[in-house]
């Protein structure tokens, strides 16, 4: 009984790769340098290490290492793995790792590390706070906060339109009525007859001074 070879498809030949490139060197985490005239304003997320030269101000967070050099000024807040701070920096810092500061170094602001360390002729104005689960607290997100209920209040009842008073009108008080006595007059014929008096007229009152002596 003959056998018969079996036939092997080619295999194709593997793609070309651009010069320089190597798998190794593509999952490499990349490293950013500000030098010493640059300066950077605002916020910064780097997957990698960053160093820092020159003038750095905002909200830094690196998933590497983070080196501030001798004449650097950074007033940021910071966040990595190991921090290294030789220059002059400001602001709160987060060290996943450590906290290095150097000879050279000024650090002020309050810090979450797991580890500190401050070299002889360092400067550190702050508050400390060591240890995992301080860092891990920072690292965490905060929750976001629940809408404000804002209950829609009744509206106020219109107020009455204010009643006009009528005053009363003044009453008038009636003129006194004078009457005069009837006067009996005599007739000749024996029967007397009421006539009502006729008005005097004013009398005459001289002027004082003039008067005559009774």
């Amino acid at each position: 009984m003959s056998t018969r070879p079996v036939a092997r498809r080619p295999t194709p030949p593997p793609a070309e790769q651009p010069p320089g490139s190597s798998p190794a060197a593509s999952s490499q985490p990349s490293s950013v340098t500000l030098g010493p005239r640059d300066r950077l304003i605002g916020q910064l997320y780097i997957e990698g290490d960053l160093r820092v030269g020159g003038i750095l101000e905002g909200e830094v967070e690196v998933t590497g290492d983070i080196e501030i050099d001798d004449m650097a000024k950074v007033k940021a807040s910071l966040a990595g793995g190991d921090v290294s701070v030789n220059g002059h920096l400001t602001g709160p810092v987060v060290a996943r790792k450590r906290l290095i500061v150097g000879r050279s170094g000024s650090v002020t602001g309050d810090v979450r590390v797991a580890r500190l360390a401050i070299q002889d002729g360092a400067s550190f104005s702050g508050k400390v706070t060591m240890g995992a689960g301080a860092v891990d607290a920072a690292l965490r997100p905060a929750k976001p906060a629940e809408p404000a209920v804002v209950e829609a209040l009744a509206p106020a009842p219109e107020p009455a339109p204010p009643v006009a008073v009528q005053k009363p009108a003044p009453v008038e008080k009636p003129a006194p009525i004078v009457v005069a006595p009837p006067v009996v007059v005599a007739r000749t014929d024996g029967k007397a007859k009421s006539m009502p008096p006729k008005p005097m007229p004013p009398k005459a009152i001289p002027p004082k001074g003039k008067q005559k002596k009774r």
